[in-house]
């Protein structure tokens, strides 16, 4: 360590690693709730190339709790359908979502709006800051930070690494990150063709292999396989080594005039061992890796990073134990392992050549049928996630993402677009005083509402977590003292004690 030692940022909550998706979002939702918080990135710049352009239904739905939806489908178009396996398409409009599609949209532009928003909410984002090095103890962490200053020494409550697969905080932190290697590569340009027509948009069959190009303002996007990978997966992709697999692939020369940015990815598929390891968690890239099959990426970043902020938020503010980060884990655990098991599926049945073309055709039927469509669109997306609740009526709203449910003044989603608690939603026609009167402890994180008449279908009240997933769901049919003692359960177990009312 260098001797000289430059002044650190003031006190910081959290301190968050890396300023993609992941953590940015994860900074909005701390900026949100008055938590200090400092974004570390080691870059100086933002990237001048993009890696996807799509968001997806679940994430609309996510940026829809915090009001932000609008700010990023003013950016691009809106598809009703996404491609599956082979050349299937997805049916997005089976979906019971309010947002039946994918936006196209630069995950470079989603990353500059993250970023505007988070500076809104007075997070700090140090662009050129590295994590160097890392200690933990009962008091905190201690952040080693290279800047271009000199070393840094920060002290946060806690640090979260958002900073992608190879990721250095999890490495610090000594967390695992079993899974499987890449066997098969792919090889991706984003190019200026000497003739713009020479490849269409979509799928092309060549003589050796399938071409995907996407079109991009000035360029094009070029997909294809990488048969003879180096031994060195880090070794550069050159103009003329991507020229070569491109004309092999077509059986045609396509003359490359420039390239912009060329890479090679793998479909390895790991998800770390622990999504929290006491005062350091992990969130996006750095916590799983999966092949791309649905460039779903950048949405499971995002939503990983509405399910940690709320209750890193609680938990910095002292109104919540540390016991509610382990649901961090429970939950976006879980729902990594779906995602690799979802997108690893994908891939391989794309890949086995004429072998599994019967199982493609069947999955194309599928995923067109009226039975199966939506179902399928839910599990890809994630707009058919699910959390497992600890206070249970069997209502199907339960773990599942709450509608726009219309209340006596406005709707839940502008409900929780201007407040960073949660929601209790009674039903206005029946007596529900006893429950109102069970949540007033916890007034200041969570919000009572009454419902419009049948707002709240087959339910009496509905208790909405910040991220906008039901954590509870009141029956009729239950016993009065039943539906309170559930909700005064929920309450303690999702926003921490209650405090005193005098």
């Amino acid at each position: 360590m260098p001797e000289a030692m430059v002044s650190a940022p003031a006190q910081v909550d959290v301190a968050v690693v890396g300023a993609g998706p992941a953590g940015l979002m994860l900074a909005c939702e701390l900026g949100l709730r008055k938590v200090r918080t400092v974004v570390l990135e080691r870059d100086p710049a933002p990237p001048g190339h993009c890696r996807g352009f799509n968001l997806n239904a679940r994430s609309l739905e996510l940026l829809d709790r915090r009001g932000l939806a609008d700010r990023f489908l003013a950016e691009g178009p809106t598809v009703p359908s996404t491609v599956f396996v082979g050349a299937a398409q997805l049916d997005l409009a089976a979906m019971r979502t309010g947002h039946p599609y994918v936006l196209g949209i630069a995950q470079t532009r989603v990353a500059e709006i993250l970023a505007e928003r988070a500076v809104e909410l007075g997070v700090r984002i140090l662009r050129g800051h590295r994590l160097a090095g890392l200690r933990r103890d009962d008091g905190g962490v201690c952040a080693e930070v290279d800047s271009p200053d000199g070393r840094t020494l920060l002290r946060p409550g806690r640090l979260v690494g958002c900073d992608g697969g190879r990721s250095t905080v999890r490495k610090l932190a000594g967390i695992g990150f079993p899974g499987t290697p890449a066997d098969r590569f792919t090889l991706l340009g984003d190019v200026v063709l000497a003739d713009p027509q020479a490849i269409a948009f979509g799928v092309t069959a060549g003589a050796n292999g399938t071409v995907f190009a996407v079109p991009r303002p000035g360029y094009v996007r070029l997909i294809t396989n990488d048969p003879q990978p180096p031994a060195d997966r880090d070794e550069p992709v050159t103009l003329p080594g991507f020229q070569d697999v491109l004309d092999r692939a077509l059986g045609r020369h396509v003359e490359i005039a420039e390239a912009r940015w060329l890479t090679r990815f793998g479909n390895a598929a790991r998800l770390a061992e622990r999504l929290r390891d006491g005062r350091v968690l992990l969130a996006g890239d750095a916590a799983h890796i999966h092949p791309p099959a649905g460039a779903i990426g950048v949405n499971a970043a995002i939503d990983d990073a509405m399910n940690l902020g709320w209750k890193l938020a609680l938990v910095a503010r002292g109104q919540a134990p540390e016991s509610l980060l382990d649901t961090y884990h429970a939950e976006r655990h879980a729902a990594g392992a779906r995602l690799l098991r979802n997108t690893r599926a994908q891939m391989l049945v794309a890949a086995e050549g004429e072998r599994l073309a019967p199982v493609r055709e069947l999955l194309a039927e599928l995923a067109r049928a009226q039975e199966t469509a939506g179902y399928l669109a839910e599990e890809i997306t994630g707009v058919g996630t699910r959390y497992p609740v600890q206070y249970g009526s069997g209502h199907p709203w339960e773990g599942r993402m709450v509608p726009d449910v219309p209340l006596e003044r406005g709707s839940l989603l502008a409900l929780l677009a201007r407040t960073p608690g949660g929601a209790l939603l009674v039903d206005g026609s029946t007596g529900t005083d006893a429950l109102r009167e069970a949540a007033e402890p916890w007034a200041d994180r969570v919000t009572v509402v009454a419902a419009q008449p049948a707002g709240l279908p087959d339910a009496v009240a509905v208790l909405v977590r910040p991220d906008g997933h039901a954590a509870w769901a009141g029956t009729p049919s239950a016993p009065l003292d039943t539906n309170v003692q559930q909700v005064r359960g929920a309450l303690q177990h999702w926003f921490g004690p209650p405090t005193v009312v005098l």
